[in-house]
């Protein structure tokens, strides 16, 4: 059995019907611990050994977040300036994240057409999120696919609903150990490794 950290950073958690409804599905779990980057750090201020040891104490790390201006909110960037630090998580002594696995949950309000090179976007959502992939791979962590709710702003409470039971289903998946960690690698989306 695995244990699960997500680190969930959302500035505006009240105008997102989506992601609350996500958290919701996230906190029924067990063996998941939600962190909430933004009801712990109003103000910024980010306990960095709080933070490391939360990363030592689980085996998957899920960073969860909507995509803002095709990234991450501010907070969850400044989370890995100051977390993430030269000699602990990277670099020739920076061995204390080897072996843990890391994916993106991520909202966005564009459809999953408009993520492909020849779409509205001009590039997938792998390649937008190919940053937080080279930072796995610089801790010498496995990164996985996202998941992905495409098109949010258009969804109805069903089709949220349903997102949000795939999205525990790839949480117990985690949890119970079973992704080939290689196969799921060669995913677009974990979307994908998920039976409705």
């Amino acid at each position: 059995m695995s244990s699960v950290l997500i680190l969930f950073a959302h500035p505006a958690l009240e105008k997102s019907k989506t992601n609350r409804y996500l958290m919701k599905a996230c906190r029924e779990m067990g063996a998941v611990t939600v962190n909430d980057l933004y009801e712990e750090y109003p103000d910024f201020d980010i306990d960095v050994d709080r933070e490391q040891q939360l990363l030592l104490d689980h085996d998957y790390i899920i960073m969860h977040h909507p995509l803002y201006w095709y990234s991450s909110p501010a907070l969850l960037k400044q989370w890995q300036d100051l977390v993430l630090e030269h000699g602990w998580a990277y670099g020739r002594q920076g061995k204390a994240l080897t072996g843990k696995k890391m994916l993106n949950v991520v909202t966005a309000g564009g459809r999953q057409e408009a993520y492909q090179e020849e779409g509205y976007n001009r590039f997938t959502m792998r390649q937008f999120l190919a940053p937080f992939e080279q930072t796995a791979r610089l801790c010498n962590m496995s990164y996985l696919p996202p998941f992905v709710v495409h098109g949010t702003h258009r969804l109805n409470e069903p089709d949220i609903q349903r997102y949000a039971q795939q999205y525990q289903s790839l949480l117990s998946m985690l949890v119970n150990d079973q992704i080939d960690v290689q196969e799921a690698g060669k995913r677009q989306y974990f979307n994908e490794l998920i039976l409705d």
